[in-house]
């Protein structure tokens, strides 16, 4: 029997530390130390000590729903995060970091056929990096239709800046989510949901079947929609921890993109034009 790899052990134990609700002294001391040893901005949130465990302060949602464009054809950011990539992918090569490239077949894994996977040769990527300070939700960033998705076990290396720099391949190495969207224009795209260190589990709210770094399956597993429609900026799910988003579209999905690595973007941001 397949063992589990020892930064998922780590992950499952963080998880069970995060998730406890230890008395209401105790847990406002930890949740406040949290804040302020991260840095975080809680200004759209409510206050530290109203979050019964660290990891209901992880996964906090927004007092109010932020101002994004109605506009058919811009394309919102996901989620608060750091672009630590972003550009085209060519000849079937994405950007992990600069100078560290990965397969973009390889990253979709063995479910999607090799059709499926073709539809983004020369298209575009972005890297979407999620720090342990930022928001931790996710959100839709069009109006779309979920096709299929599928759940890859894998590993939980951390996929901070420095990780990146060194260890080739940490993508496609990682427990991920792969989401086969379609927009209202017939244009698809793959959002992919990147585990790392400490991130116990990935949420998917429209398929809740979906359980990450979990003991009971360690093969891919593959769900099938046929009416699953999102609406732009509709909630679908967070990250327990940091972590990164991978969108890798069609080619001429974007007219034009409105981010470059480097940048910091929040949800609700018009990042491309569709």
């Amino acid at each position: 029997m397949e063992k589990r790899h020892i930064t998922s052990l780590i992950s499952q134990n963080f998880g069970k530390f995060a998730g406890k609700e230890f008395p209401h002294w105790f847990q406002k001391i930890v949740n406040n130390s949290y804040v302020k040893l991260m840095g975080l901005d809680m200004g759209e949130f409510h206050a530290p000590e109203t979050y019964k465990s660290l990891n209901a302060l992880f996964t906090r949602t927004l007092r109010e729903d932020r101002e994004y464009s109605l506009d058919a054809d811009d394309f919102i950011s996901p989620c608060d995060s750091f672009i630590s990539e972003c550009g085209k992918i060519e000849n079937e090569y994405a950007l992990q970091i600069k100078g560290m490239r990965y397969k973009a077949s390889e990253l979709l894994g063995s479910e999607f056929s090799d059709e499926e996977k073709a539809i983004v040769d020369d298209g575009d990527f972005i890297n979407f990096y999620l720090s342990p300070k930022d928001y931790h939700r996710y959100h839709i960033p069009t109006n779309l239709k979920i096709l299929k998705a599928v759940h890859i076990p894998g590993k939980f290396y951390p996929v901070n800046m420095p990780s990146l720099k060194k260890r080739l391949n940490l993508f496609i190495e990682n427990e991920r989510v792969v989401l086969l969207c379609e927009t209202t224009n017939g244009k698809k795209f793959y959002m992919v949901l990147v585990s790392a260190l400490n991130v116990g589990v990935m949420k998917v709210n429209f398929e809740p079947a979906i359980q990450t770094n979990a003991t009971i399956d360690l093969k891919p597993r593959v769900y099938e929609f046929n009416d699953m429609y999102l609406d732009k900026a509709s909630d679908f799910g967070c990250f327990e921890m940091g972590s990164t988003i991978v969108i890798l579209s069609e080619k001429d999905l974007f007219k034009e993109i409105g981010v470059k690595a480097g940048e910091h973007v929040r949800y609700g941001q018009t990042i491309a034009k569709i």
